[in-house]
């Protein structure tokens, strides 16, 4: 096995994956961590001076001059993001010996941009996964580096979100080892003619077609799921769906888009219904709050 020699590395993203690659050896010279309450901030400062530390949540003004001073002042091997939520500016890549790398949580070219996760179980898609590539100019149109592939089964958006992190970290921990061995991995162009966007849902992404099947409908709402939720509207009560499942507990009269209120809120698609498992109530003086099917129902009959 060929021997590691640590890299210097600048980073930007979540600070549990700079803390791992410190933990495999290789010195985080410098780090500027995204605008996202997430763990690991304070164990970072053990392994980043504080002067070469830029928390976005915190501070954001002028971020770019004080990337640009530390590439002068403090060269790195390598630059490595891990779930950035800026543009990495072309130029900086260039300042590295082994260019950049970054991990998309899909499986490129399929579902570049902010939301795969959305893009992936909306589809219908069994199977997603990550994949690490050369950063460019362009958002996720670097050459490939490696892929994991992971099954959808029944998750919800947050919930793929999560299952990813470990084999994103993996990955991304595998790659720069083979760097830092002298043995960097074959690139791999994408194919552009099997690119998708994944961009975030918004206007017709956020809704529904009651004519849709049972199986499509479901997916949406777990493309919504937990945030913001299928929003719907009966009468004068206003909810978001967070969890449904199949249901032949509907009367048959109904259209798809109407709705039968017994034990649970049922709602008629085109070759079946669906049963509303979990909701978040809208309520003007409390705020949200979740309730199961069984209470939304009972809500819904007030």
């Amino acid at each position: 096995m060929a021997s590691l020699r640590p890299l210097r590395i600048g980073f930007f993203g979540l600070p549990l994956g700079a803390l791992l690659l410190a933990r495999d050896g290789h010195s985080i010279t410098w780090a500027a961590l995204s605008p996202v309450e997430a763990p690991g901030r304070r164990r970072l400062m053990d392994q980043v001076p504080p002067s070469r530390l830029l928390d976005l949540l915190l501070e954001s003004a002028s971020w770019q001059t004080q990337i640009e001073r530390w590439l002068a002042e403090h060269p790195v091997d390598l630059i490595v993001s891990w779930f950035f939520t800026r543009r990495i500016a072309g130029n900086w890549i260039d300042c590295a010996p082994h260019g950049a790398l970054g991990v998309h949580p899909s499986l490129l070219p399929r579902h570049r941009g902010p939301d795969p996760y959305y893009a992936v179980i909306d589809a219908g898609e069994p199977v997603t996964g990550v994949t690490a590539h050369r950063l460019t100019a362009e958002y996720d149109e670097g050459d490939i580096l490696g892929q994991k592939a992971l099954e959808v089964r029944g998750r919800n958006a947050w919930q793929l979100a999560r299952a990813l992190d470990r084999p994103s970290l993996t990955l991304l921990r595998e790659i720069v080892a083979q760097f830092a061995e002298g043995r960097p991995p074959r690139a791999t162009k994408q194919k552009e003619e099997q690119a998708t966007w994944a961009p975030e849902p918004e206007g017709d992404g956020l809704r529904v077609d009651w004519s849709w099947p049972t199986v499509r409908v479901l997916n949406r709402i777990r493309a919504l799921s937990p945030i913001p939720g299928l929003g719907l509207e009966l009468g004068s009560k206003r909810f978001a769906v967070l969890a449904a499942s199949p249901s032949d507990d509907c009367p048959r009269a109904l259209l798809p888009g109407e709705a039968y209120i017994g034990h649970r809120l049922v709602l008629r698609t085109a070759d079946g219904a669906i049963a509303v498992e979990k909701a978040n109530i809208e309520q003007e003086d409390a705020g949200g709050f979740s309730v199961g099917g069984a209470r939304l129902a009972d809500w819904l009959r007030h």
